[in-house]
């Protein structure tokens, strides 16, 4: 039975992410019981195959494994905890992984860190069972907090944003723009998703209320105010 998302549940995912540098165990704990309760409107997990593509942070893990998933994180950084813990070293863009061999692909926030984000997502169909689930979400360049770190400053540039950063904390950020972190629009996937070979079940932007997926109908407003975008599909 799917839910309506309304805004009490975007009010604590943004208190989450708000914490997300001090209390990072809240926010992922938060965003990986929100992402099981989107993906159980459309398969049951309990005994299904789950490949997590980026694998990160272990309050995935726990929570595929805690509704009985069997959860195979892939990451191409071999000291990822998930990874050390029974996972697989792997380039996104050449998952070690058969056709069509796992019933959900899930990929949280590593779009807009791959230089060829649609070549990704085909790796992500391709290794989906025909029936199977695509989890794919990603922050937009265009959004408040598509900098990462560097945000708001990357409205005004995002090398510009990159120095900001240097002279106020002594360091280069992690995301940097054109090197680990690549500007992807909203339009590129839907565009996408469009043209893959499964139905859409879901666009819409992912820590918003249901209601404001009619920001995807208007060019340009859903670059900004997306924040984030969530495709779900099934593999045809």
């Amino acid at each position: 039975m799917t839910s309506r998302r309304g805004v009490r549940r975007s009010v604590r995912l943004f208190a989450a992410f708000l914490v997300e540098q001090t209390d990072p165990h809240r926010f992922y704990s938060e965003l990986a019981a929100d992402s099981l309760e989107l993906l159980a409107e459309h398969t049951d997990l309990a005994g299904a195959t789950v490949l997590d593509v980026g694998a990160g942070p272990s309050e995935f893990a726990a929570a595929f494994r805690g509704v009985g998933a069997r959860y195979v994180p892939v990451d191409h950084d071999p000291t990822v905890p998930s990874v050390r813990d029974g996972g697989l070293v792997g380039d996104a863009l050449r998952l070690p992984v058969a056709d069509a061999s796992v019933d959900v692909v899930f990929s949280s926030n590593v779009w807009e860190h791959v230089p060829d984000p649609e070549a990704v997502a085909d790796e992500l169909l391709r290794v989906t069972r025909p029936g199977g689930i695509v989890f794919l979400s990603y922050t937009n360049w265009l959004s408040p907090w598509g900098g990462h770190e560097t945000s708001p400053w990357h409205w005004l540039g995002g090398e510009r944003a990159i120095r900001r950063y240097e002279r106020r904390h002594g360091h280069p950020p992690k995301n940097r723009v054109g090197e680990t972190l690549h500007r992807v629009s909203v339009r590129r996937g839907l565009d996408w998703a469009k043209g893959a070979d499964a139905d859409v079940l879901a666009a819409r932007p992912r820590y918003l209320p249901d209601a404001a997926a009619v920001l995807l109908r208007v060019p340009g407003v859903r670059e900004v105010l997306t924040w984030n975008l969530l495709l779900l599909l099934r593999r045809r």
